[in-house]
């Protein structure tokens, strides 16, 4: 059957008109999804033989759930989907005082390669449709509404690289924004990227403001060139240069994402070149301890290099937070509650 997220509004008005059904039914519908409501027959506000024809016709969703785990006393929870045709991708629910956010995948697998990460030890499977990206936040809606919560943030940066699955992302970060459907401001949606200037700058044309990260984690083209390979490609300082166009052109200050590798990226020499790559743009570093992969070599600094590297980088004049580590005992960190299951199905040479 056909997930009814794939349709168009528009899509769904015929539908519905086709079943002699008022246009505006489409809204009720979509309300109720956006309130987490995956059954046809609990949209009580519609007629009984319509709620029967969209369960005839329809899913609620295309997702399968095949794992899930928590973390941090509940506060951290994660899920794997299993997506029509067989790939599996991850989503993670993150609850704050003030705030629950997504950290949404949008490739079953990725391509870029990145050697720290879990993501990426696996074959690229396929790019997300923008309905299975919307579908992850819908099923993120329905387990916080349950708990009284609300979903107010999405970040693009679980699986896969978002701008090499560009038209889906930016459909899905549309419907995610559209008032009518889940209604999350733009201006709460992060979209990240490794680097593919073309579809930064494509970006900064859509007119929608969302926050552009940049996952950096190395400011000079030799390291780069090794930890994030489409650096080869598209050479660092041609991605600051694009950032900051895309920061000037939309007023939305860009966030440089930087995973912390002992004895590898966290010198004295990294946080000076660092500050020098940022000085005087529209910034904002973010330093992630890193998560640790089976069957990598890196380790994540201890705690004391990670405060002298943020004060080093701060000294130069820009803005540095620590991310908030989540999920380390619960397969949370990005790629590896798909790596543990996929171990189970598919032998690793």
């Amino acid at each position: 059957m056909t997930p009814i997220l794939s349709l168009s509004a528009a899509e769904l008005e015929r539908w519905l008109e086709g079943h002699g059904e008022p246009a505006y039914r489409r809204k009720q519908v979509w309300a109720w999804l956006a309130r987490g409501e995956m059954d046809f027959d609990g949209m009580r506000d519609l007629p009984r033989a319509l709620r029967e024809a969209l369960a005839k016709e329809f899913r609620a969703s295309s997702l399968r759930s095949i794992a899930t785990s928590q973390a941090d006393r509940g506060l951290t929870s994660k899920t794997l989907f299993e997506l029509d045709g067989g790939h599996s991708v991850e989503a993670v629910v993150m609850r704050y005082p003030d705030r629950s956010t997504l950290c949404i995948s949008s490739q079953a697998g990725c391509p870029i390669g990145c050697p720290f990460c879990a993501t990426g030890k696996f074959p690229f499977g396929r790019n997300l449709k923008a309905h299975e990206i919307v579908e992850q936040a819908a099923d993120a809606v329905r387990v916080l509404a349950a708990e009284g919560r609300r979903l107010s943030h999405v970040v693009f940066m679980g699986m896969g690289e978002p701008m090499a699955n560009y038209h889906a992302v930016v459909e899905s970060v549309r419907r995610l924004s559209d008032p009518e459907l889940l209604g999350i401001s733009p201006r709460r949606i992060v979209v990240s990227t490794s680097g593919l200037i073309p579809r930064i700058t494509q970006l900064g044309e859509e007119k929608i403001p969302v926050t552009l990260a940049i996952s950096l984690h190395a400011a000079r083209d030799e390291l780069r060139d090794v930890l994030v390979p489409i650096n080869r490609k598209y050479p660092v300082q041609d991605l600051v240069d694009a950032a900051q166009t895309y920061a000037e052109g939309t007023g939305r200050r860009v966030s440089y994402e930087w995973v912390m590798l002992a004895g590898v990226n966290d010198t004295e020499r990294d946080a000076k070149e660092l500050g020098s790559l940022l000085k005087h743009r529209l910034a904002h570093v973010n330093l992630i301890p890193f998560n640790p992969v089976e069957d990598t070599p890196y380790h994540a600094p201890d705690r004391a290099s990670i405060r002298s590297f943020k004060e080093r980088v701060e000294a130069q004049g820009l803005n540095v937070t620590v991310r908030d580590t989540r999920g380390r005992e619960a397969d949370a960190a990005c790629g590896q509650l798909h790596e543990r299951v996929m171990r189970t199905r598919v032998p690793v040479s």
